[in-house]
This record gives structure tokens, C-alpha cells and sequence, in this order.
């Protein structure tokens, strides 16, 4: 009776192990559905991304998604209209299919916007000095494999980012050298086409920060230093800003490199 006992009492902690440990390596496709809050209706076409596999799907007609995931995953959901969410994979989500995730609606109030016409005499040489001049020196359209240049001769990108190489004490070569992990993922998302479809549709740079894990300063000083113009960072739609980054990032490895 004794030595049933010890042996029950030697099996059932190893057992135990056995069971947690195969718990939080739970992986495999993970089915939820997307609600809205305050009705329970499912929500069509919500935006849901894997921050740590870099997946990103989108939900169907009866907000249901599947998307790759394993254990002490987040995932990002986002919606127009509503409060953007992070959820956290739990097991108990990989053993019930009628996991629901429900979305708030955020209220949304349009800031006064001053128009100011040109004031044009109708005679081209004084209309011509009297409009505003447009600073910018670089452009970059999602899609193309190169950034174009404008306006008066400015430093290119790659000047600027010789520059932060040179310079130990640069901000490109502070953010990019302490963050590799995130900048490897600029590839992965730029190969994801819900989540290069998600960022097309996007301006306010809130799936960037949580992917890249960058704050908005830090993505609007990275841009400054590889000489894209104010008016390209503050227009320009997440997809695009997702490329210059990119762009800017393979030039200072391979700078770095040399």
C-alpha cells in the first residue's frame, strides 16, 4: 500500500508537468469571432493581426476569422469606428470554438478646418511668386522599387544615412541598432497582403507603433533623417510609410555592413 502510494505520489507532479507543459505549447489555427460591444452583432471585415508571427487576416460576414497563432500570442484587432484592442492568446481559446471578442464604439468629433484660397490676380508672373512653396524633398509611392527627389538639391537618403553611421551618437543609428528584432519584421509585413492591405487604408500610424513596437516620434525621426519631406510624413498613408521605413532600413544595413 505504501510503496502504491510513493509511486502515486512520484507520477502525479511528473504528470501534472506533462500537462502544463503540453498546454502552453498549444499552436495551430485559432477560430474566433468578432462582436460589437454594445449590440453583439458580429463585425464583417475587421482587421486581425498576430503580433509576434506577423499573420494578419480579416474577419468574414459573420465576424468569424482563423489565423495562425500559438500560446502568449497577441493579437491586434482593428476596426473603423471602433477602439482598437490587444488579446491575448490563452489555451482555453484553442478548446473552444465559440470564443467571442467584442469591440467598442469610439465617437468621433471633426475638428474645424480654416480654408484659405489663394488670393490670384489673374496675371501668371505675380500668381506664380505669391503661391506657397512646397519644401519636399523626397517622394516615395508604394509599389515602386525607388524613392524620388524634388525641389532645391537636399542630402538623399543615403548621404543621411552614411551620416547616422558615421555618427554613433545618430538617432537612425540608435533606433534601428536597438531594435533589430522589430526592424525584421519590415519584411514580413511588407510580404503580408491583409496587412499590407490593412495599412493602405490606414493614416494614424497605430498598427505601426504595435508592430514595430516604435513610438509616433520615433517612426516621424526616422523618416526626418532619411530626408522624406513634413508634407509626405503627415499625408502619407500607413503602407506608404511602411515602405519608406523599409526602404531606409535596407539602405543602413548594408551601409552598416560596409
Amino acid at each position: 500500500m505504501r510503496r502504491t502510494l510513493l509511486i502515486l505520489f512520484i507520477l502525479v507532479p511528473i504528470l501534472c508537468s506533462a500537462q502544463t507543459e503540453s498546454e502552453t505549447s498549444m499552436q495551430g489555427e485559432l477560430t474566433a469571432t468578432v462582436v460589437n460591444a454594445q449590440t453583439d452583432f458580429p463585425l464583417e471585415s475587421v482587421h486581425v493581426i498576430n503580433l509576434n508571427q506577423v499573420k494578419g487576416t480579416i474577419t468574414d460576414q459573420k465576424g468569424r476569422f482563423t489565423i495562425e497563432a500559438a500560446v502568449n500570442d497577441t493579437l491586434y484587432l482593428s476596426f473603423l469606428g471602433f477602439k482598437s484592442q490587444k488579446v491575448w492568446v490563452t489555451n482555453d481559446m484553442f478548446r473552444f470554438e465559440d470564443t467571442k471578442i467584442a469591440l467598442t464604439e469610439l465617437a468621433y468629433a471633426l475638428e474645424e478646418v480654416i480654408v484659405r484660397p489663394y488670393q490670384l490676380t489673374g496675371y501668371l508672373e505675380i500668381d506664380v511668386k505669391n503661391l506657397p512653396i512646397n519644401n519636399a524633398y523626397q517622394y516615395s509611392i508604394s509599389g515602386l522599387p525607388t524613392s524620388y527627389e524634388a525641389g532645391s538639391k537636399s542630402p538623399s537618403a543615403v548621404t543621411k544615412v552614411l551620416g547616422a553611421i558615421l555618427n554613433p551618437a545618430d538617432l537612425l543609428r540608435n533606433l534601428f541598432g536597438k531594435k533589430p528584432r522589430q526592424m525584421r519584421k519590415l519584411r514580413q509585413m511588407k510580404e503580408d497582403e491583409d496587412i499590407r492591405n490593412l495599412l493602405a487604408s490606414k493614416f494614424d500610424r497605430e498598427t505601426l507603433t504595435e508592430l514595430l513596437q516604435l513610438e509616433k516620434v520615433d517612426i516621424e525621426d526616422i523618416l526626418n533623417n532619411c530626408n522624406y519631406s513634413r508634407s509626405f510624413i503627415n499625408t502619407a498613408n500607413d503602407l506608404q510609410i511602411l515602405d519608406a521605413i523599409s526602404s531606409c532600413y535596407e539602405e543602413y544595413k548594408v551601409l552598416n555592413r560596409k
